[in-house]
């Protein structure tokens, strides 16, 4: 471990503007995927901790309601700025507990900044609408109130890009927080917390309870408190938050996966397309909801396409993403290198054609740490498993097609609908295909990354529950709406009634 970059060797939960030890005085190891050293000890809480933070956040929000937004969201501009300049600390922390390589980490933290940012500048904005009332003297508009406490809950994979999307919506429209960070990588939030306190934001605004899913997350659930819960994670766990949210009539947020494809027409720039497969595929080694997974190739350019996939693939660099020259980190943790082996034979049982990959890698410096080699399957059919299921690494399905109108068919025909590309000179399939694909994002000429803040993020089906991070979008998630009649006629006039 650096010491200079963590000098913690423990975290403790933020409860109250206060850094408190768990009721539980139970902890485990947080370990780099890099090399397995263990980075710090991290709480595992209970229903306690939550019950603690609950109530320290519903006593601070009445207040911090109260404060005009604007000056809540110089706090934000704050905290963006402090963030910006601790950008290469925060990112070669991020590359330590998580695993990317440093210059995506970078990438991520710079979402951080973008956010905190955008959501300040919303502070001045947090729109309603003024209409005409249908009857004299009567004024008529629509106001957005804050919830009260929300609850989020965010993954090991994006641990500071994603708890900026939730965090700073809620926290621009009057709410206070109760975050539940993923046990893997809570270095992110032990930081974002010191960030949060340092730029003056008042105690018990945002409280942090680390633990794992079936403790900390289930007791937010429980709480009444918390009247709403945004959840990104897998598909399993967000049905069940759904479930047991619907049951408390609490508002709940899901962003839970994809299986994006890239359609690749064979009219395509076809280097461009290489590079944009690349990029999302083996990005974050695959660990990423975007990733792309499935690239749907006209049946004419599928062997050039197989040849150039596999020169390039040969040509990525793997290891500790700390060193700049690496361009593919390793796997999260064993569970994750399980779960990615187990696909490679069902693919090969399925039928299909390994081209490269397929393996664990164990070797020399590898068997310090979790890596598995980038994976190419071709001769893949829809209906296999490995062009259905998420799989969460480095892995690829080549599937042949004959036309766009195939290409949109097997896009539309899995569980998600996160994200999907098309590479094509014709704008006619472009406008055919933005309009056809069942995905909440559609990118061009490009891959299935690379969302950008001020959009909406999220999807359709199996991804989500049709609420969006980020972009203006995520403040429907964090606000209720509500309507004002201000009736200034000194009579009793009935809407419907008394309007001749």
């Amino acid at each position: 471990m650096n010491q200079k970059l963590m000098k913690q060797e423990k975290l403790l939960n933020y409860i109250n503007g206060e850094w408190v030890e768990p009721s539980t005085e139970k902890f485990t190891a947080v370990k780099n995927p890099a090399n397995k050293e263990t980075l710090v000890q991290v709480p595992l809480s209970n229903k306690e901790d939550v019950e603690s933070a609950t109530e320290s956040a519903k006593k601070a929000q009445k207040n911090w309601a109260l404060v005009p937004a604007p000056q809540r969201a110089e706090v934000l501009y704050r905290v963006g700025l402090i963030m910006k300049d601790r950008k290469e600390h925060l990112s070669q922390l991020l590359t330590m507990e998580n695993g990317k390589v440093i210059e995506e980490a970078r990438g991520e933290v710079q979402e951080g900044i973008d956010m905190a940012f955008y959501m300040a500048g919303e502070g001045r904005r947090l729109f309603g609408q003024t209409t005409p009332s249908e009857l004299k003297d009567k004024f008529a508009m629509s106001v957005r109130a804050p919830v009260g406490v929300v609850g989020i809950i965010t993954p090991w994979n994006f641990p500071i890009a994603i708890a900026t999307w939730k965090s700073f919506p809620a926290i621009v429209a009057g709410n206070a927080v109760v975050w539940k960070p993923a046990t893997e990588t809570p270095i992110m939030a032990f930081e974002l917390a010191k960030i949060f306190e340092e730029a003056g934001l008042p105690n018990g605004v945002v409280n942090v309870v680390f633990g794992s899913g079936s403790s900390v997350g289930e007791a937010m659930i429980e709480q009444d408190d918390i009247r709403v819960i945004s959840f990104t994670g897998s598909n399993n766990v967000g049905r069940n938050i759904a479930s047991k949210c619907g049951q408390k009539l609490k508002k709940v947020s899901l962003e839970m996966g994809g299986k994006n494809a890239v359609i690749v027409m064979d009219d395509a720039d076809l280097s461009l397309a290489v590079e944009g497969i690349l990029w999302s595929a083996f990005g974050t080694s695959g660990q990423r909801c975007t990733a792309c997974s499935r690239v749907m190739v006209h049946e004419s350019l599928k062997n050039q396409l197989e040849e150039r996939l596999l020169n390039e693939m040969a040509k990525l660099s793997i290891g500790n993403g700390l060193d700049e020259t690496i361009k593919v980190g390793p796997i999260i943790n064993q569970g994750g290198l399980d779960k990615i082996k187990s696909y490679i034979q069902i693919g090969r049982n399925e039928g299909a054609k390994l081209l490269a990959g397929g393996y664990v890698m164990e070797n020399g410096a590898f068997a310090k740490g979790h890596y598995f080699a980038p994976t190419l399957f071709t001769d893949v059919s829809p209906d296999m498993r490995i062009a259905k299921e998420e799989i969460f690494g480095p892995v690829v399905s080549l599937i042949p097609i004959k036309s766009l109108e195939e290409a949109i068919e097997i896009n539309n025909s899995v569980e998600y609908g996160l994200s999907s590309s098309i590479f094509t000179r014709d704008v006619n399939k472009v406008f055919q295909a933005q309009r056809d694909l069942d995905t909440g994002i559609v990118y061009v000429n490009a891959g299935t990354t690379g969302a950008e803040i001020h959009l909406p993020f999220g999807g359709t089906k199996g991804t989500g529950n049709g609420h969006r991070d980020s972009g203006l979008a995520a403040l429907d998630v964090f606000t209720e709406w509500k309507s004002v009649y201000v009736d200034f006629s000194g009579k009793l006039q009935r809407a419907q009634i008394d309007v001749e």
